[in-house]
């Protein structure tokens, strides 16, 4: 039947269009959905045919298995949204079309969208808002976490990865709290934290594990579980943490070939939590002195007069920092143009800060793999930062930024 419009017809579409021009693009999406969902339609009806291999209204003697109409249902396609097709059946019952699988009602770069947006920062509750505009059909919460649980295999393997073939030469160690809902209630979970930096400078993530991070088994179990993983400990020479009960003791007894770096950050807050508020800037100042003294000789100096002006005022102060004093010194055993990295354990902090910045805006995690699925994504996007600032004052492989300092910006006296 041949399709007639006319011309007031058209004129008054045209009408319509200039008052709300939106009107227009409206009228295209939809005669879009419908195009596609006869299109798939029709693709399936093909399907079908060559899998009873004959066409409508033919009959085979020897086949007993007939069309039997067809059911509609609903699917998303990027792009498009949300279009209606009509899936063919088979009398037996045997037939299963291809082209839309029964379990899925959306493409895969749907999820693949979804879960990107995830790991980015918008939680599964704003994506369920978003979802209708985003891809033109509702989604719930419970469908956007469905689609980002397909991503714990990958970080799973990425957690497991082989750790022959990084050569590691210091280690950073700490481990921060996520709320996280376990068995129905919500518990604050330590997740221990490692970082390693190989021989050309590079810092990677080692470890993400569940773990409380004040006891030494699990510290025990965790490096154990590096050196399972390929890390060679030998090749280990220096653990930058904080004072964390019994940490210090079991890393020197899995690395024996390692020295501890103690953060100094950490112990100068441990010392000056000792000293009253009207001696904090004196006191404060002169613990700089020592850990920042261009050699260790002169860093015992300014301690024996740190200790001679104030152990009698603030003998506890004065022996916390004595305490401390050779652990927070062993950066000076290393190159100075890494002195900068060492002294505390600011990368490891960084990359903590950065880790509850993604998790703020959903207050509280649905458990440990979905923690690691989100943990393991910024690690990853944090040691592509990395890559362009390896640990020291110059990047190690921009060797020429040093003789053009030396050659240009240099006085010769």
């Amino acid at each position: 039947m041949k399709m007639e419009i006319s011309v007031p017809e058209v004129m008054e579409l045209i009408n319509g269009i200039r008052q709300e021009p939106e009107t227009l693009f409206e009228m295209i999406r939809v005669n879009v959905k419908e195009s596609v969902g006869q299109y798939l339609s029709g693709l399936m009806e093909t399907e079908l045919t060559g899998f009873l291999g004959r066409g409508p209204y033919e009959r085979l003697e020897e086949q007993s298995n007939h069309r039997n109409g067809s059911y509609g249902r609903r699917f998303t396609l990027k792009g498009i949204g949300e279009v209606s097709v009509k899936v063919p059946r088979d009398r037996s019952g045997e037939f299963r079309t291809h082209v839309i699988p029964r379990s899925k009602q959306y493409e895969d770069a749907i999820r693949k969208d979804l879960c990107v947006m995830f790991l980015g920062g918008v939680s599964t509750r704003t994506l369920s808002m978003l979802s209708e505009t985003l891809i033109g059909r509702k989604l719930s919460p419970m469908e956007v976490s469905k689609a980002s649980k397909e991503l714990t295999e990958a970080v799973e393997a990425w957690r497991e990865r082989d750790l022959s073939l990084e050569p590691i030469k210091y280690m950073y160690i700490d481990g921060t709290l996520f709320s996280m809902r376990i068995d129905g209630s919500i518990e604050k979970v330590p997740v221990l934290v490692v970082i390693g930096v190989t021989e050309k400078g590079h810092r990677t993530v080692l470890a993400l594990q569940a773990g409380n991070k004040e006891s030494a088994s699990a510290w025990r179990e965790l490096f154990k579980d590096l050196k399972r993983r390929g890390l060679d400990s030998s090749q280990v020479r220096l653990g930058i943490m904080d004072g964390l009960s019994g940490l210090e003791k079991v890393f020197l007894e899995e690395f024996p070939s390692a020295k501890v770096q103690r953060c100094q950050f950490h112990v100068a807050r441990n010392i000056l939590a000792k000293v009253p508020r009207k001696l904090k800037k004196m006191v404060a100042d002169e613990v700089r002195s020592i850990f920042y003294a261009s050699s260790r000789k002169t860093a015992i100096q300014f301690f024996h007069d740190f200790k001679q002006a104030w152990e009698q005022e603030l003998p506890s102060a004065v022996k916390c920092l004595e305490n401390s004093l050779g652990s927070c010194l062993t950066y000076l055993q290393f190159p100075e143009e890494e002195w900068i990295c060492l002294r505390t354990t600011n990368v490891i902090e960084r990359l903590n800060k950065e880790f509850k910045r993604r998790t703020k805006p959903m207050e509280i995690v649905a458990g440990e793999r979905s923690c690691y699925t989100l943990l393991a994504f910024v690690s990853l996007k944090m040691e592509m930062h990395w890559r362009s600032k390896p640990i020291g004052k110059v990047p190690i492989n921009l060797p020429f930024f040093k003789k053009l300092a030396a050659t240009n910006f240099t006085q010769n006296c």
